[in-house]
This record gives structure tokens, C-alpha cells and sequence, in this order.
């Protein structure tokens, strides 16, 4: 579940449980709890080396919350999304924007998401 990670990374991890940004924490009220019936997810997870925003382990699904240092950072994104590929795990992405615009539209994706991995 946890791939390998390090000590460390579950420190950072935890930092950035206390740190969400507002799109991370809205859309954390809306999956926490199993809140998706049937699907559990943990909040800034370690994976091997990386924190995953979100994480569901039944549906290897990671979701990730972008905000604009994202737009510098294209290139590592792509390389992180292809490593967690590589371990099986599946990555949906959305904006900060994305989120605050429409939360139900993404709460959508995400459940379209789940159903196509059962």
C-alpha cells in the first residue's frame, strides 16, 4: 500500500495533511469517510518516494490537485503520473480552479473512475 516509502516521506506527509491548500481540503470533505461508497481514501499518502493528494488502494486510483507551480513543474508530473502507472496505479488530475469551479463534476469523474476499475 505504501510501495516502500521511507520515514521521511510519511513526516512530509503528515506537514502536508496540516497544510492543504482550499481545493485540497474541499475536495477531501467530499471523499473522506468513504464518503464514495465502497472506496476509502487516505489523504496525502506515501507512495515509494512520492505523496500522493489523494489515494484509493481498492481502486489504485491516485488523484492529484494541481495548483499553478504545476504549470513549472509539467515535465515531473509526467514522470511521476508514469511511475505510479508503472506500479498499476491509475492518475486522475485536476486544477485547483477545476475543483472550485464545479466540485460535483469532479466528484463525477472520480466515480466514473472507480466503476471502470471494479
Amino acid at each position: 500500500m505504501f510501495y516502500g516509502a521511507k520515514p521521511i516521506t510519511f513526516i512530509r506527509a503528515r506537514n502536508l495533511r496540516e497544510s492543504m491548500t482550499n481545493a485540497e481540503m474541499m475536495l477531501w470533505e467530499r471523499l473522506r469517510n468513504t464518503q464514495l461508497p465502497g472506496f476509502r481514501f487516505k489523504a496525502q499518502h506515501p507512495v515509494d518516494c512520492f505523496i500522493a493528494d489523494f489515494y484509493c488502494h481498492k481502486a489504485k486510483l491516485v488523484i492529484e490537485v494541481d495548483g499553478k507551480i504545476h504549470i513549472k513543474r509539467t515535465e515531473y508530473d509526467k514522470d511521476r503520473t508514469e511511475y505510479f502507472n508503472s506500479l498499476g496505479i491509475r492518475v486522475l488530475r485536476f486544477t485547483n480552479e477545476e475543483i472550485e469551479r464545479d466540485i460535483d463534476q469532479i466528484i463525477e469523474k472520480i466515480l466514473t473512475m472507480l466503476k471502470t476499475n471494479i
